[in-house]
């Protein structure tokens, strides 16, 4: 089945491959909760097969046996692999996406609205660390028109990270590089998978306030560390 009919086949189809229900349009699938339900479950597993066995060392058959489907009703609705690795991209990015610019209309003050950008990246990742592993480490895989796809998604997560920051800085009357500032920021926040302790480190809300204040304090205080550089080197 080719991967741009999925969305509006899956809710119609059970996951074992047995014929269901009449395909449902592509407007009536984004509002069915247990189609949504059911793809990010079988994301999850395969998310979870990818981080343990790395794309190239995972099997369609591993991937069908951690989801619980037979390997005739993988295929059935994926063609290789590679349809799983870009869908998990693609729902992890569309997701944070989402969720950001819901929580985003809850404020319009500018440095709040950076909190919220910092918490709802750190909430995420620390509750799909496998995910964001297979994110990082086969970021190069896909390719061509998917690897396009995803590459834009991602110039829009980080167009809203600068809008953000550009939004801070003026109304703060600051300096500072916006790219600098962006990329400086995804420098601390991305790579939480790969050091977080639940049982020593804080949980998602309270580090991202910790975060959250480190950050700014440099942002917004652009001139004190200035002077602070410059007395050390004297």
């Amino acid at each position: 089945m080719a991967l741009q009919n999925i969305e509006t086949r899956l809710s119609g189809e059970p996951l074992d491959g047995r014929k269901g229900r009449h395909a449902l349009s592509v407007g009536e699938v984004a509002a069915d909760s247990r189609f949504d339900r059911r793809l990010a479950k079988l994301l999850h597993h395969a998310a979870h097969i990818f981080c343990e066995k790395g794309y190239e060392g995972a099997s369609m058959r591993d991937l069908s046996r951690a989801a619980g489907m037979s390997l005739a009703g993988l295929y059935h609705y994926f063609e290789s692999k590679e349809d799983l690795l870009y869908l998990i991209q693609k729902h992890t990015f569309r997701t944070i996406i989402e969720r950001l610019q819901e929580r985003l209309k809850e404020s319009r003050d500018a440095e709040e609205r950076v909190r919220i950008f910092i918490e709802n990246h750190l909430e995420y990742f620390l509750a799909n660390k496998e995910a964001m592993k297979v994110l990082t480490h086969e970021d190069e895989t896909l390719k061509n028109g998917r690897g396009a796809e995803i590459r834009a998604i991602k110039r829009e997560y980080y167009k809203i990270c600068l809008d953000l920051l550009e939004d801070l800085r003026r109304e703060k009357g600051l300096q500072f590089s916006g790219r600098l500032a962006v990329l400086g920021l995804f420098g601390m926040i991305n790579w939480i998978y790969t050091w977080h302790n639940p049982r020593v480190d804080l949980d998602a809300g309270a580090m991202a306030e910790e975060m959250s204040n480190l950050f700014l304090r440099g942002v917004l205080n652009p001139g004190k560390t200035k002077r602070k550089i410059a007395k050390t080197n004297a």
